[in-house]
């Protein structure tokens, strides 16, 4: 008897990068190549709502995603793509509102009607404030926005998932499988007690609101583990929803979700290592039927060495397609079924995942467990955990802290023609095209349409409606976010830096860099001052956290102000707090731009004794040119030492002053 397969999952690739047009035709090659959805990567000034030609976007514009920042943009970056028939994902939080909105009106212009869309947009923004740092808002504001966006879909885009929560990024952060499902499930709870509080949905349609939210989970190496944590989620939304919420439709409870498997792990060293690590991770969220994503992306094997070029995502998206149409994995039934290893391992989590989101809960919920720091704390403490474990060997990972030894790799021999460069006219081909849509629309319809999206934001009114005007007038992402941000105003999270030890107990290495860090303070006059910034917007700041705690633990005094810095308020910091050195840490590839600014505004302040450290993703050849303009050090992924960098740190402040070395 032949047996009819299931369904593979929704094969999307995170794409998006340069300009609306180049991410177009990206497309389209994709989806000519089999891909099964669009999964729309956008900007960093589009993702925290600034315009490309604002002094926050320098250098930021097209790196890590597409800037779309009005209507003409859209429309670009859609042609020729039916709407009708796609299902979307965009991966946007703090703008989501925005973005989903020049997508209707996009649609509208195509002949397509709102109920006719398919899609999802991120929108969770709890997990902004605690790992990806785009949030724009402060919680209550954004929680807000969310609420409003749910409460129109619901009505009005009825396929389209208005919440993804996503944690993803949690993991990313350090969170262990517990901290990802409790933090994710205390993010659900409080935007349905949102939505249920603001009376927008009717208590007969609240179970459309509970059906239409997705998530977005992380899928670790440990693929047994992660698949357990699958089906511990799934059991966690079946109690939540029925019992919390009353949802009584079966498929209203279902847990939906999709996976972008873990970067996290991926190394610099031997990167050819991370294609079975990507495979394995994708074997965690696709071998068990019960549990099984509906949607998977793959992040590429050089995503440590910089930005994947096409062919690196046409890999990622070949070992699905090998794995979903040679395979007989779709075949059978859940192979799990019955095993008592499984669920002993799905009980021991789905227990301590309910003992913490009741601690969340009795704190007052996500929203005050972010404002408190509570829940970054407990994330850059994993994190730092985590590290310590790779640096003391108990933690192995392939080719980094054991097998080092390596042949050539073909694969990296040209390590500048192993990652795509991004277009360097980006930035200002997005400048001109968004001062030149400024020119040639009606002001004054903008002005009118800014100023009732005001107005209603003081009052409790849905914002869709408004925002929509705002797009059909020609506002821009920049001015839809300016002007609620003088209504809701600007936030800074907390850093969830301070009371976090990285070690438990200093080694014989970390005591030898306290000693040299104590004697060269005391040879300079006084304790060794460390200022660590994170230029421009890049949001990820877990090596910058790491960087900071470690260095306290080496006898520092650490001086980190969170995300979202100029250089000019870097060189300030470094100026007002007398510092010996400055550390930045740069993931979206905006270094060679950000980075010289900082150092001509030191050079300009005076500060020629004290040296720069630069750390993230960032190619070899870019590291030769930093350091050949005077930049001390340049760290990347493969350094994993913390407390041989600290020492190296020390050294060039000794060279900076004309200490022995």
């Amino acid at each position: 008897m032949s047996v009819q397969p299931d369904r593979p999952w929704v094969m999307r690739t995170y794409a998006g990068h340069s300009s609306a047009a180049e991410s177009n035709a990206l497309y389209r090659r994709n989806l000519a190549k089999g891909q099964t959805g669009l999964s729309v990567a956008f900007d960093l000034p589009t993702q925290t709502g600034y315009d490309p030609d604002h002094v926050l976007s320098r250098g930021e514009v097209g790196k890590v995603g597409v800037p779309i920042p009005h209507l003409g943009a859209m429309r670009r970056l859609f042609e020729d793509i039916p709407l009708s028939e796609m299902n979307t994902s965009m991966t946007i939080n703090a703008t989501a509102m925005w973005l989903l909105a020049m997508y209707q009106v996009a649609a509208e212009e195509q002949g397509v009607e709102p109920a006719a869309l398919a899609g999802t947009t991120q929108n969770d923004i709890i997990k902004e404030y605690l790992s990806r740092g785009t949030y724009v808002f402060p919680p209550e504001a954004s929680l807000r926005l969310t609420t409003d966006m749910i409460a129109y879909t619901v009505s009005t885009i009825p396929k389209w998932n208005p919440l993804n929560i996503c944690s993803y990024h949690l993991q990313e952060a350090g969170a262990t499988p517990v901290q990802e499902l409790a933090f994710a499930m205390s993010t659900a709870i409080a935007v349905l007690d949102a939505v249920k509080d603001s009376g927008q949905v009717p208590d007969d349609q609240f179970e459309q609101v509970v059906g239409r939210i997705s998530f977005f989970v992380n899928a670790g190496v440990r693929f047994v583990e992660e698949m357990c944590k699958m089906r511990a989620f799934g059991r966690l939304w079946e109690e939540i929803t029925r019992d919390r919420y009353g949802v009584t439709d079966p498929k209203m409870r279902r847990f939906r979700y999709g996976v972008q498997v873990n970067s996290l792990g991926l190394t610099e060293a031997q990167p050819e290592n991370n294609v079975q690590r990507i495979v394995l991770e994708m074997l965690g969220v696709t071998l068990s039927k019960d549990a099984r994503a509906r949607a998977v992306q793959l992040p590429a094997w050089n995503e440590a060495l910089g930005l994947p070029r096409p062919w690196d995502q046409q890999w990622s998206l070949r070992l699905q397609q090998v794995l979903a149409f040679e395979s007989d994995l779709l075949e059978y039934g859940d192979i799990f079924e019955g095993s008592h290893v499984i669920e002993a391992k799905v009980d021991e989590l789905v227990e301590g995942a309910k003992a913490e989101i009741d601690r969340v809960q009795a704190m007052g919920g996500a929203v005050a467990a972010v404002v408190s720091g509570y829940m970054k704390q407990e994330l850059v403490t994993s994190h730092a955990e985590r590290r310590a474990r790779i640096e003391s060997g108990e933690m192995k990972v392939v080719g980094l802290n054991c097998y080092t030894e390596t042949e050539p790799s073909p694969l990296t021999a040209d390590l500048d023609a192993a990652i795509m460069v991004a277009d360097p006219q980006a930035e200002a081909n997005a400048i001109a095209d968004v001062q030149q849509w400024r020119s040639e629309r009606d002001q004054q319809a903008v002005d009118a349409a800014l100023e009732a999206l005001q107005q209603q934001a003081k009052t409790e009114q849905n914002l869709m409606a408004a925002t929509l005007d705002a797009v059909r007038a020609g506002a821009t992402v920049g001015e839809w976010a300016g002007a609620l941000r003088e209504v809701f105003g600007e936030y800074r999270a907390p850093t969830g830096v301070s009371g976090v030890s990285g070690v438990a107990e200093a080694g014989t290495e970390l005591t030898a860099v306290r000693e040299k860090v104590r004697q060269t303070g005391e040879e300079l006059g006084g304790r060794l001052r460390f200022l660590v910034g994170k230029p421009g917007l890049d949001g990820h700041s877990n090596g910058a956290e790491q960087v900071a705690v470690r260095a306290r633990d080496a006898g520092f005094e650490v001086i980190y102000q969170g995300i979202r810095l100029t250089p000019e308020q870097i060189v300030a910091a470094a100026v007002a707090e007398d510092v010996h050195v400055v550390g930045l840490s740069i993931l979206s590839g905006s270094h060679m731009e950000l980075v010289p600014d900082v150092q001509k505004g030191l050079a300009d302040a005076g500060l020629t004794n004290v040296p720069v450290i630069v750390g993230g993703i960032i190619p070899d050849s870019d590291g030769r040119k930093l350091e050949a303009a005077g930049i001390a050090a340049v760290f990347t992924p493969k350094d994993f030492g913390m407390t041989d960098i600290m020492s190296r740190v020390v050294d060039e402040i000794r060279k900076a002053n004309d200490l022995p070395v």
